[in-house]
């Protein structure tokens, strides 16, 4: 980024938490709030560290806090030995043995429930058989499974015995589940025979099967477990039923008492360009800041049923599913299918139906669903929320407001969270008992989250509404420790950029004049329009905000006179033009992004769609968007798409 970037959009309205809700908040106060970040201010390693003492039960205490002696290499309470699944099961069975964990719907609609009890019994049966299978600390273990409560078992059973997990989304093809197993050296795959989705069977066996017809020496044994009870091949020797591996197992497992820095789990990120980064986190680090947001971001009490939309594949699922909710002894809810099955009220009914009071999903799905219109949510009682997020990517205000009167009723607040893979948990999100939130912007970064926007010089930009580099200037217990493998990759991509001054998150931001935070995008979706760098998701929002448009995605292509060309994809409210051709409508459209934003940010192109080509997590693929806006034929690969069909739709040949 050779220039600051410019912001173009605007939005000053704001909305403080309600009397109501802030009195019965964790943090209820501007005061409270301040407060912790004035400890955080005066004594930055203290703070984290008698969080970490309050907050988690320790076999060896630690003496350290953070230790810099290998910048840019952080390590946190280096001395103390420590166990995830011990802090998220065990300690919480002399109080709460009876309370459910986890409720659990599939697509299919059946119902399941988990005690903590019985998930400590089902996790040390599983964590018993692994043990059987010579599966040891340190060893590698490839997750690759539906959303039912055995990808939480999997995952709290490695963690039990110190064995390094690594969960790969199951949309992903057998290429890619290969990849990562391969870049892991993984010695196991637990799998299942397949999932529900989409009223369909993913099968999940087949593509294990493939990946490891094509190579994966490393592995030993993969274990499957019967979903769809549909008939699958099992290699003998290989292949172990779930069922049969945990049979006549004790329903006690004494935890591997590991060591702080522990890699606990690796998870693959996948850039536009090269190999997958197997980004490693650490044990006590990253479970002290799953449990801190829990607290302070979504406001967690016990009579909470909490349910994050996300897949365990990706790292919302790690924090905000398999960790965080069960570390703090919270009630979560999983549900295995599709937002649309059998119609697009099936989010609203399971609200409805197991009383949920926080729900947290993507800005995706949230435009996915408005787009449906009211009916499906006013169908439903959903008089039991009391706190929404989002998460995965900025959210434009159009959504959020959608958001906050037709799901939330106008009495919910909605927590925005800034977090990435990387960073292990929420970094910049509001505190909902005590910050007045803004549509659109994800707030400030948390008490000891020293985020800052930086120009190109690495220098903070003190101008209100002035783009530039999101940085992190101060190491936080949950960040990455490293890239699997590829160190060189890690200290290149997140320290490279101001000589390992920062840590360097990749997204573009500009502050506000109350020192809220707005993501403007990826550095690399940055547009440079006649000597102008803007944000993409600025001209996104500006579109979604008129009255016909669902969702926009805006990439640029290459112009001789601008040197890039803003181009617009754009799913409407109600049907596609006939032929995906309206001009009178693209003319209106264009008018309106000048009228909102300025005449510079008015897109050249607009191409009418019926969706987006988005991941089966929601994530839409820019880079399938600049291929076809630049004209070039797509050779990346698109089976992790929901719906590949749409490719010929954005390519103009349907």
């Amino acid at each position: 980024m050779s220039e600051n970037i410019d912001s173009i959009l605007q939005e000053n309205r704001q909305f403080p938490p309600s009397a109501e809700f802030a009195e019965n908040a964790r943090i209820g106060s501007p005061e409270q709030l301040e407060a912790l970040y004035r400890q955080a201010e005066e004594d930055y390693e203290g703070f984290w560290m008698q969080l970490a003492r309050d907050e988690m039960d320790w076999h060896t205490p630690f003496t350290t806090g953070l230790d810099s002696s290998n910048a840019p290499h952080y390590a946190w309470f280096t001395d103390g030995r420590i166990n995830v699944s011990y802090n998220c099961i065990d300690r919480h069975l002399a109080t709460k043995g009876n309370q459910t964990a986890i409720i659990f719907e599939g697509e299919p609609g059946d119902i399941e429930t988990l005690t903590y009890r019985q998930l400590h019994d089902r996790v040390c049966q599983f964590a018993n058989g692994l043990k059987k299978q010579g599966i040891k600390k340190g060893d590698r273990v490839v997750i690759y499974m539906p959303m039912t409560p055995e990808a939480v078992i999997a995952m709290q059973a490695c963690a039990r015995i110190g064995a390094i997990h690594s969960v790969v989304f199951g949309g992903f093809s057998a290429a890619s589940l290969k990849d990562r197993i391969e870049d892991a050296g993984a010695r196991m795959v637990i799998t299942a025979d397949g999932g529900n989705r989409g009223g369909k069977i993913v099968e999940l066996k087949a593509a294990t099967d493939e990946a490891l017809g094509k190579g994966c020496a490393s592995i030993e044994h993969v274990v499957v477990l019967k979903r769809t009870d549909h008939n699958v091949g099992i290699v003998e020797g290989r292949d172990i039923w779930w069922d049969d591996l945990v049979a006549g197992q004790a329903s006690e497992c004494e935890p591997e008492w590991v060591e702080s820095e522990h890699p606990l789990f690796l998870l693959y990120t996948s850039g536009s360009t090269g190999k997958p980064k197997g980004i490693q986190h650490s044990t006590a680090g990253y479970l002290l800041n799953s449990i801190m947001t829990m607290k302070w971001v979504f406001d967690i009490n016990d009579k909470d049923i909490f349910w994050c939309t996300a897949d365990v594949g990706w790292i919302t699922g790690h924090s905000y599913v398999a960790y965080g909710p069960l570390a703090t002894g919270s009630t979560l809810l999983m549900y295995e299918g599709a937002p649309n099955v059998p119609d697009f009220g099936r989010f609203w009914k399971i609200c409805q139906d197991h009383k949920v009071t926080i729900f947290y999903t993507a800005p995706t799905a949230i435009r996915a669903l408005m787009k449906q219109g009211d009916d499906f949510p006013n169908a439903y009682d959903l008089s039991s929320l009391r706190l929404l997020g989002t998460v995965g990517e900025p959210i434009n205000p159009e959504a959020w407001m959608w958001y906050h009167k037709t799901i939330g009723k106008e009495r919910c607040p909605i927590v925005d969270t800034w977090w990435q893979t990387e960073t292990g948990s929420h970094a910049i999100a509001p505190i909902p008992g005590a910050t007045a939130t803004k549509p659109g912007s994800c707030t400030r970064p948390l008490p000891g989250i020293a985020a800052d926007v930086v120009d190109k010089d690495g220098n903070p930009i003190t101008e209100p509404n002035q783009g530039g580099f999101l940085v992190i200037k101060k190491p936080w217990p949950s960040m990455l420790r490293t890239v699997w493998g590829d160190d060189k990759r890690y200290q290149d991509t997140y320290w490279g950029e101001f000589d390992n001054r920062y840590y360097v998150a990749g997204d573009s931001a500009r502050k506000d004049a109350d020192g809220y935070f707005w993501i403007m995008g990826r550095i690399d979706d940055v547009l440079n329009v006649s000597g102008h760098r803007l944000g993409t998701m600025e001209v996104e929002s500006a579109l979604v905000a008129h009255e016909r448009v669902a969702e926009a995605a805006v990439v640029g292509r290459p112009d001789e006179v601008k040197g890039e060309a803003i181009f617009a994809y754009v799913v409407l409210r109600g049907p596609r033009p006939a032929g995906g051709v309206d001009e009178a409508l693209t003319k209106e459209l264009r008018n309106w992004v000048a009228k909102e934003i300025g005449p510079i940010a008015k897109p050249d192109d607009i191409r009418y769609a019926d969706n987006l080509p988005k991941t089966r997590s929601g994530k839409i693929m820019r880079r399938l968007l600049r291929t076809i806006a630049k004209g070039e034929k797509i050779t990346s690969d698109t089976s992790t798409l929901e719906n590949e069909a749409i490719l010929d739709q954005l390519q103009g040949k349907a």
